[in-house]
Order: C-alpha cells, then structure tokens, then sequence
C-alpha cells in the first residue's frame, strides 16, 4: 500500500544553496514568503524600507538570513540593495518582486503624484530588481523571478486605477520576461493573491469585512502563509515546466 500520509513541504522541497531575495519582505505576505523559503533552506534577503523591521525579520528567521534597507523606487538604493545581497550571501537564484504601496482614490480626483509614486514602486522596481539579476540567473543557467500581482490586476477595482494598472502591468511584464528568458532556464511568473489578512484587511470594519467575504466562495480572507506557499512552489524544481503563468490565490473570488 502506498504512502498516503501528509508530506511536510522539506521533504519535497529543498532550497539549500539558493539565495533568494524577496522584497518587502518585512511584513504580511513578504514576511510569510521569506519564511518559507528560508524553511525549504535557501540563504533570504529580506528587502524593505524599514530597516528596523527588515533586521527583525531577519533576525527571526536565523543565520542564513540578511536584512537589506531599500526603497525600490530609488535606483541607486536597488543598486545598492543587490550588491550587498550578493556579497553577504551570493548572487541571487530567486527573485521574489512582492514590495508594493497604495494611493487610492477616484480617478477625477488622484493626483498625478498618487499615479506615478504606485506604478514606480510597484511595477517600475520589479523592472529594477529584475534587470539586476536575470544576467547572473542566465549565465548560470537557473533562475526564478515570481512577481505577486493582484486579483485586481485581472479585474480592476473603482478607486485604485493606479494600483490596478500596476499590478496588471506586472503580468505583462512577467510574460514577456519569460519568453525573453526560457532558453536560459529562468523562469518566471506571478501570484495573484486575493483578499488576504494582513494589515490592510485588518482595518477594514465588520460590515465591510462580511461583504467581502460574500464574494470569495470558500467564504473566508486567505491567510499570508497560503500565498508563500504558491510562491515557494513556484520557486522550486516541481515547478520546473511552468513559465509565464499567473497563479491565482482567492478562495475562487475570480473565476
């Protein structure tokens, strides 16, 4: 009789070797994913804009993480951010683009500086941290970029065109970055979380928070650990015939 027991994600995955950096990594989904990857035994830099929280979550993870302090909007400051990854820990095998801000408002009524300041951190600084690595990944033949979206990336939202437009712009982005880096066995692709608890949801109040919840067919928010787990696949050698894909993670919000 075949084992039919519950596999723990060490036995079937291993990361040990791998440098992985994960922005904005010092919070919610960031954090959750630094911590998977970290347990399947890849080397994290976890990347954020708060020193302070970014040295904590590192510190908590253990000895084969390092904190890196870096707004991903600054180019010089990405610059900077990869040539301390590399030389604190090696060049980098897994790029998980996940730092992102909001600026939401109406449309007649955002200001061009809400537009620009959210495409710039969130889609222009995975074009930065992306262009930074993917040489290394390609002359070494092995890389993963996984970028996370958004469900509102494929849907819209009223009231967040900025954010929308970023987010499906990364899946654009990671598409094209997968065909153009194939042949080089780098491969890329997305996560699109749904509604997840962190701290955003967490102010939400009990009235909006049940209307939400009787979109999402499985009648619940997602937790953080349930994206790092997407991201984790995706980062491993099971997923070594998926490219240019986007992984939705909603409890089937979108459909």
């Amino acid at each position: 009789m075949g084992r039919t027991a519950e596999y723990r994600v060490s036995e079937m995955i291993d990361l040990t070797d791998r440098v992985a950096l994960v922005t904005g990594g010092s919070r919610g989904i960031g954090r959750a994913i630094a911590g998977a990857l970290y347990g399947a035994g890849a080397k994290v830099a976890v990347l954020g804009r708060d020193e302070a929280r970014a040295t904590e979550t590192a510190v908590a993870l253990g000895d084969r993480a390092l904190a890196v302090s870096a707004d991903v909007a600054d180019a010089a400051q990405v610059t900077a951010a990869i040539g301390a990854v590399e030389q604190g820990l090696g060049p980098v095998d897994i790029l998980v683009n996940n730092a992102g801000i909001t600026r939401d408002g109406l449309l007649a009524r955002m200001a061009q500086a809400d537009w620009d300041a959210v495409l710039d951190a969130n889609l222009t600084g995975a074009f930065r941290l992306t262009k930074a690595v993917a040489r290394g990944m390609m002359k070494r033949r092995w890389g993963r970029i996984i970028n996370v979206t958004s469900v509102v990336g494929l849907t819209g939202n009223a009231g967040q065109a900025n954010y929308a437009a970023s987010k499906a712009g990364l899946i654009g982005f990671t598409k094209s970055v997968a065909r153009e880096l194939a042949s080089r066995n780098v491969l890329a692709n997305a996560v699109a979380p749904g509604f997840i608890e962190t701290d955003m949801t967490g102010a939400l109040t009990e009235s909006q928070r049940s209307t939400l919840i009787e979109r999402i067919p499985l009648g619940r928010l997602g937790q953080p650990e349930q994206i790092a787990r997407a991201v984790l696949f995706l980062a491993s050698d099971l997923a070594d015939y998926i490219t240019g894909q986007v992984i939705v993670v909603d409890g089937g919000m979108v459909m």
